[in-house]
Order: C-alpha cells, then structure tokens, then sequence
C-alpha cells in the first residue's frame, strides 16, 4: 500500500511525533509495509474450521499420588530467628 508524504505528515502531527522533512520519504515506505503486513494477515485471518486450543503441540499431563515428601522444618526455621512470636518471624517496622 502507498502512503503520501501529507498522510505521513498528518499521521506524526496525531501521534505528536516530530518529523523531520527528510525523514517523511523513509517513513512513507515503512507505513506501507506494516499496512501490507496488516492486509496480509487480514487476508489469512479465516480460522473457523481451528480449533481453539491452549498449547500447539497435544500434551497430557502426569499424574502422580499427592503424598508429603518433605518434614516439617517450621521450627527449626523459627529457632534461627533472632525473634519468632505466635509461629511467626517479628521483624522491626521501618519506615522512610
């Protein structure tokens, strides 16, 4: 698609762009191109018969038991603690 110099100018004016008169030629032709880009995906943009689909390739997840692996480390982790009240790390309020 071709863009004139005055649609250029008047697209910079809108955006509040300031454009320079030498830089409306380089302009010109990179609008035209994201305008082709733009009428090509419109052109291509009949996905009736896709199906919708959350990830290109089919995957199943796996299962596996739902079992604790881990102990319980809370208070161990709270004795580090230079104070812990209520299971619960005090630390000093700060602000600025």
């Amino acid at each position: 698609m071709s863009i004139d110099h005055a649609t250029v100018r008047r697209i910079a004016r809108l955006a509040r762009i300031a454009v320079a008169e030498a830089e409306l030629p380089a302009l010109a032709d990179e609008l035209g191109r994201v305008l082709a880009l733009a009428d090509a995906l419109a052109a291509a943009s009949d996905a009736h018969a896709v199906e919708p689909m959350a990830h290109p390739h089919a995957q199943a997840l796996r299962w596996r038991d739902d079992v604790v692996s881990e102990t319980d480390h809370a208070d161990e982790w709270l004795a580090l603690a230079p104070e812990a009240r209520a299971d619960l790390y005090v630390v000093p309020k700060v602000i600025e």
